[in-house]
């Protein structure tokens, strides 16, 4: 960080201790970075952030106590100076159409190397907007026109695509149903429906297929 420079102040809402301590572990390692707090719950973000501001935000829409998109609207509408990005294991359409409409400046998925933070902080307050690559392709999918709609009985439920995002990301069914708050049996039970949908037999078979359909 160049001398006289003020680090760029960083909080966070995380319900997942391990991923809240990766995160935190990768920003006090940043010089050009700064936490300002870490929080466990929607209502602890927002009372922490009446205390003081951040310059960026980063959100998990997996929280205990309110949707992750709330979180995300207030904070816009409190705190229109603050940066808002979206660091969560929800890939669906439309968790990611509506952080983005409700103010996120940026959308990453779990899964990437946390010490990867920085540059994607560093891209949001030079005026960018942080995508993973799968995000990026969900966005682009809605502007661009013409596209072919899939077939109705091909489309994946916001739930389905949740839990294929995530086994896709190298996640095991005991984490998928963890991150998502589910049984294990429940996770089994949406991953035969999908493989019915996708015709395929294996969750190896269901991320290609997904992935050609253009369903992740």
């Amino acid at each position: 960080m160049k001398a006289g420079t003020e680090p760029v102040t960083i909080a966070l809402v995380e319900d997942d201790d391990e991923a809240r301590k990766r995160l935190v572990a990768s920003i006090r390692t940043d010089p050009s970075l700064r936490l300002a707090g870490e929080f466990r719950t929607g209502a602890e973000a927002i009372a922490g952030l009446a205390v003081e501001v951040p310059d960026v935000f980063l959100v998990d829409l997996g929280l205990p106590d309110m949707p992750g998109l709330e979180i995300v609207r207030r904070i816009a509408s409190q705190h229109p100076s603050c940066d808002i990005l979206v660091v969560t294991i929800f890939g669906d359409e439309e968790s990611v159409i509506g952080a983005l409409e409700a103010g996120a400046r940026g959308y990453l998925l779990k899964g990437a190397l946390e010490r990867d933070i920085a540059i994607d902080i560093r891209h949001l307050r030079n005026g960018g907007s942080p995508l993973s690559p799968v995000i990026a392709r969900q966005v682009l999918k809605r502007l661009v026109p013409g596209r072919s709609a899939q077939p109705a009985g091909a489309l994946l439920t916001p739930r389905e695509s949740e839990i294929l995002n995530a086994i896709a990301r190298g996640f095991s069914y005991a984490e998928t149903a963890n991150l998502l708050h589910l049984s294990v049996q429940t996770v089994h039970t949406h991953l035969k429906n999908i493989y019915k949908k996708l015709a395929v037999h294996s969750k190896t078979e269901a991320v290609f297929e997904a992935d050609r359909r253009r369903l992740l």
